[in-house]
């Protein structure tokens, strides 16, 4: 269940927190040739389920980094929700990282830390440390500094 914050004040009060996780999702073969399919990317570690298994490093196909990366925009809302804002927007992203692969059949989900909280014209400007792990996995799949406005 997401946390809701009323406004940007309050988020200028959760500086520094952890803010909760999102649900688990599981990540199939239809998902990753869907993306493959809106990025053009069709390398072979991705949709090739025979050759990847005997070819690759993983042991069978894996996720997009970039994949993984997208689903925040999906993740991020069960974590957290600003009510009481005329508009709220992605701004960006600053570092990146995918320190470990997501094997297709795998389960992730995203927690997250409120980072930064600055001031922008009209509201906030929130940094939020987004770390997706894998369910079982040592290490998390992608770590990155998620940047959102809210605009009072």
């Amino acid at each position: 269940m997401a946390r809701t914050f009323q406004g940007t004040s309050q988020l200028r009060e959760a500086l520094g927190e952890h803010l909760g996780y999102s649900e688990w999702l599981e990540i199939d073969q239809e998902r990753v040739n869907l993306f493959a399919d809106a990025t053009g990317d069709h390398q072979w570690i991705h949709v090739d389920p025979e050759r990847a298994t005997r070819e690759s490093p993983f042991g069978g196909p894996v996720a997009h980094g970039y994949l993984t990366l997208s689903l925040v925009s999906f993740l991020m809302p069960q974590i957290i929700r600003v009510e009481g804002i005329s508009l709220g927007i992605n701004y960006g992203l600053n570092k990146v990282r995918f320190p470990a692969p997501v094997p297709v059949g795998s389960r992730i989900r995203a927690g997250a830390e409120l980072a930064n909280v600055e001031d922008i014209p009209g509201g906030v400007q929130i940094t939020a440390k987004v770390t997706i792990e894998r369910e079982g996995g040592e290490k998390p799949v992608c770590v990155a500094e998620v940047l959102s406005r809210f605009v009072d």
